[in-house]
């Protein structure tokens, strides 16, 4: 399994690939003309580079339309250098030296991946190919049978080859993968059929059954966690992101340590909760008030989108309708200036032809301008209705922010009266209640000592 070094090692520069691109382009004619203009890295589709005693992936970040790339048969190590790739499609890095499967986070829309024949021992990192449908990985060193419940979660996944691995002798391998992959449709390059998958899952089933469970836990809590995301986005889009709660109060007392101790001083409590329960309400105000404005905007801008592709259509079909009656008359025309044998007559003819182009693109330039001039006000009329909008938003929302102002000094003004009070008692001697030690400070001693 393992390809040693019978060959210096080669690096992949720009030289191997021109190369390697000009020996698989188009062939007579347009391949000598591709040859003498060049071909850009970025335009090639499929990459053959195997047999090339290649040591590291590198300089593929040009091939951003790449969809097939061959390395297999080269002394290869490490998955890297493809995070660019992400149209490939069909990846082989069979017979290499690889021992971890990696970087391969990007690659979102492959399809084909072979890994045959390397060093591979452990089935992971490849959750972000969510369209696999083939994947080979023959001939490496994997020997945990449990390994193969990872690719459960790629649904399109039907060609699986795992030959040649320690975990393909186990008694039980070919009923395990047709009881944990039930989609799957062929193994080891030969088809499955129904009657081992229903005695595979006869013989599986309550393990089956309680991996479903578990399965269907995390689903629905990652469909929790993606509704909660979206609806923060929502609420991001209305600039009323975490108001729809205690949040904006509870963070101006996360970092209020002294603002925290004193709502053990007697009567704070109930003040507090008093402030609490009005700034909250203030808070949903300015949230319902939010999401409703971003309705408003979002009405405003659909209105506008589809005034804008309503006028482009419009314009474009009179144009369409003007081309059309020019072609039906250039194909009378063309016949006549064939039909006539006078000169004179012939010359009159493409002269009016030539008048009749002039009129056209006139015609056609007009409608361009009307177009232009029509989406111009269009565009103005929306930039005035969204700062209306969004002025009438911002107003609105600083009057709800003044009374959260005004609840704090009215607060503020009560827990200063109660702070006074308390000090008064202890210097007269009259406190009953003992304070926590945490809320004692030189303004409020144990022993009454303090001095206002």
């Amino acid at each position: 399994m393992n390809r040693l070094y019978d060959m210096e090692p080669r690096v992949m520069d720009d030289e191997m690939l021109k190369l390697a691109v000009g020996e698989q382009g188009p062939r007579e004619e347009a391949g000598q003309l591709a040859k003498q203009e060049g071909i850009l890295f970025k335009d090639v589709l499929s990459l053959q580079l195997d047999f090339q005693n290649i040591l590291r992936i590198d300089n593929l970040w040009q091939f951003e339309s790449l969809q097939k790339l061959q390395l297999d048969n080269n002394i290869i190590e490490k998955i890297e250098g493809l995070e660019n790739l992400t149209h490939l499609v069909w990846l082989d890095l069979s017979f290499n030296n690889i021992e971890a499967i990696e970087g391969l986070d990007t690659l979102v829309n492959l399809e084909d991946l072979s890994l045959f024949n390397n060093r591979i021992s452990k089935i992971d990192s490849l959750d972000a190919l969510v369209k696999l449908q083939v994947l080979s990985l023959g001939n490496n060193h994997i020997g945990n049978l449990m390994n193969v419940i990872y690719l459960r979660r790629f649904k399109a996944l039907r060609t699986l080859s795992l030959s040649g691995n320690p975990v393909a002798e186990d008694e039980d391998y070919k009923m395990f993968i047709c009881a944990y992959l039930p989609d799957l449709v062929y193994l080891d390059f030969r088809r499955l059929d129904d009657h081992m998958k229903e005695l595979a899952e006869m013989k599986h089933q309550y393990s089956i059954d309680e991996l479903k469970h578990r399965e269907n836990l995390v689903q629905a809590r990652l469909e929790d966690e993606q509704a909660r995301r979206e609806e923060l986005e929502e609420h991001k889009a209305a600039f009323v992101e975490q108001l729809n709660g205690t949040f904006l109060f509870d963070s101006m007392y996360t970092e209020d340590v002294e603002g925290s101790k004193l709502s053990h001083l007697p009567g704070v409590g109930e003040l507090l909760e008093a402030y609490k329960d009005k700034f909250v309400i203030i808070c949903l105000n300015i949230f319902e008030y939010g999401l409703k404005q971003q309705e408003k905007r979002k009405a405003e801008l659909d209105n506008f989108m589809e005034c804008v592709q309503e006028a482009i259509q419009e314009n474009q079909e009179q144009g369409k309708l003007k081309i059309a009656k020019f072609e039906e008359k250039h194909l009378v025309s063309l016949n006549a200036i064939r039909e006539e044998s006078e000169l004179s007559n012939i010359e009159a003819k493409i002269v009016q032809y030539s008048e009749d182009i002039t009129e056209l693109f006139n015609v056609l330039m007009t409608l361009e301008m009307q177009l232009m001039e029509q989406l111009e006000e269009t565009i103005n009329m929306f930039e005035r209705n969204i700062i209306d909008l969004v002025g009438l938003f911002v107003e609105n929302v600083q009057s709800l922010m003044a009374q959260c102002r005004d609840l704090e000094n009215h607060h503020h003004e009560k827990l200063l009266e109660i702070a006074i009070n308390i000090l008064e008692k202890i210097v007269k001697g009259e406190m009953d209640e003992d304070l926590p030690d945490d809320v004692r400070s030189p303004a409020f001693p144990k022993g009454g000592s303090g001095t206002l």
